[in-house]
């Protein structure tokens, strides 16, 4: 099995595809230069707030409880709505978040502001992952989710590159409002001429009947090992790049490293980087070599596993640069890794539980994350701040997760054959 079977009624790709598609990413870029402006800002956030580690983490964990707690209703939003729909209610929420942030004046409405971002955000990638699958051909899959992920990091880099800049250069208010103008731009560009499906694919009609469709598409698409599997490698795998990206980064390598700010930020970047570069690899290699998925996850969760322990274990006051420079380009792996679970999740289910076995999958991801945030900050107020001792938490949830992968693989494996030979015979009966 090298590669995804041509199925019947694939769509054509092309340029139209890339440019429309092009629209829905641009969304889900914004949503996440939003969704990081915290990671440049989580010092500043205290100093603001007057906040100690336990409450700045509260930020971060409101967000994703959110983000989390949306993706099924989102992946049946998209089901039976369409990418248009949910993607413009999306921006609409994301925007007004960032906005009110800028504006907040205690921490009360910033955490509303980053719960309302944390929604608008969860309705952006589950859309653009459907609307890959509508414009593209399956074979194409792995290389279009990759990409995806791609311009999310791009987003990553923005907020850290220019937000940081920003925020340090015009005061928290005017930077954080003026980026909010970022979502007007892209809420403009969706509404003129985003499309959710090429002319002549429109999917079938699908019967939606209330609480019964709603049991049926998550119960179907759970009983699909496929589905739970890409979950818990979604799991695994993005969490521990989330975490350090998202908020703890910055305060583990200037707190606990001795590293001045602007060096942090550069090693920040430097992960995004990684990500960016090693996105591009995962996705060539998987669109080709399709049995390579569970290899890559699983050696990514092994690298990220060790480095974090050399990291921590140091016997020095802090760990060398080289380690540091080491720990941030595995941990760029993390983000191509966890875009692997949708790879596993996506032949499990037909066209019409794409958008729902894609909320279960990327569910995974951001409740680790969301976990991990929470146990950094209480075991950093409850160790004097200790940051080894707090970033120890990464090794229990990934230890859970490679159990849950290894239990799950053959039955999803064998699934996935099943309905491989059964696209087949489909494919040889499609009259020419």
């Amino acid at each position: 099995m090298s590669r995804p079977a041509v199925l019947p009624g694939d769509p054509p790709g092309g340029r139209r595809a890339m440019a429309v598609w092009g629209i829905g990413v641009s969304v889900y870029f914004v949503a996440v230069i939003f969704r990081t402006s915290l990671g440049v800002a989580g010092l500043d956030a205290a100093d603001r707030f007057h906040v100690n580690a336990s409450a700045l983490s509260t930020f971060s964990i409101l967000q994703l409880l959110v983000y989390a707690g949306m993706q099924i209703p989102v992946g049946l939003l998209v089901d039976r709505l369409g990418t248009k729909k949910v993607l413009t209610l999306g921006v609409v929420l994301f925007t007004a978040g960032q906005l009110g942030f800028a504006f907040s004046p205690s921490y009360g409405t910033a955490l509303a502001s980053r719960a309302l971002l944390g929604c608008g955000d969860a309705m952006t990638f589950i859309s653009v992952l459907r609307l890959g699958t509508r414009w593209f051909p399956a074979r194409r899959g792995p290389l279009v989710a990759q990409l995806a992920g791609l311009a999310g990091m791009a987003g990553n880099l923005v907020s850290t590159l220019v937000l940081a800049r920003l925020l340090h250069g015009v005061g928290w208010t005017a930077a954080f409002a003026g980026s909010a103008l970022a979502g007007v731009v892209v809420l403009v560009l969706l509404l003129l001429f985003l499309k959710d499906h090429p002319e002549g694919q429109e999917p079938e009609p699908f019967p939606h009947r209330g609480a019964a469709y709603v049991r049926r598409q998550i119960a179907a698409s759970w009983r699909e090992p496929g589905t739970r599997l890409g979950l818990w490698v979604h799991f695994t795998t993005q969490f521990p790049a989330m975490v350090f990206l998202l908020l703890w980064g910055l305060p583990f390598l200037v707190e606990a490293q001795g590293l001045s700010r602007a060096t942090a930020g550069e090693l920040l970047t430097l992960v995004v980087l990684s990500n960016m570069v090693v996105g591009l690899v995962y996705g060539q290699v998987v669109a080709r070599h399709h049995e390579a998925r569970l290899p890559l996850a699983l050696g990514t969760v092994g690298v990220t596993a060790l480095l974090w322990a050399a990291t921590l274990a140091y016997p020095g006051e802090h760990a060398p640069m080289w380690l540091l420079i080491v720990l941030c380009v595995v941990l760029g792996s993390c983000g191509p890794a966890s875009m692997l679970g949708f790879d596993f999740a996506r032949p499990a289910n037909p066209p019409e539980r794409q958008g729902t076995a894609s909320g279960i999958t990327n569910m995974g991801g951001f409740v680790a994350s969301m976990t991990t945030l929470l146990a950094v900050g209480v075991l950093l107020d409850a160790t004097d701040e200790n940051y080894s001792v707090a970033f120890s938490s990464v090794f229990v949830l990934q230890a859970l997760g490679v159990t849950q992968i290894l239990r799950l693989r053959g039955r999803a494996a064998r699934r996935e054959r099943e309905r491989l030979v059964a696209s087949r015979v489909e494919t040889v009966h499609v009259p020419a």
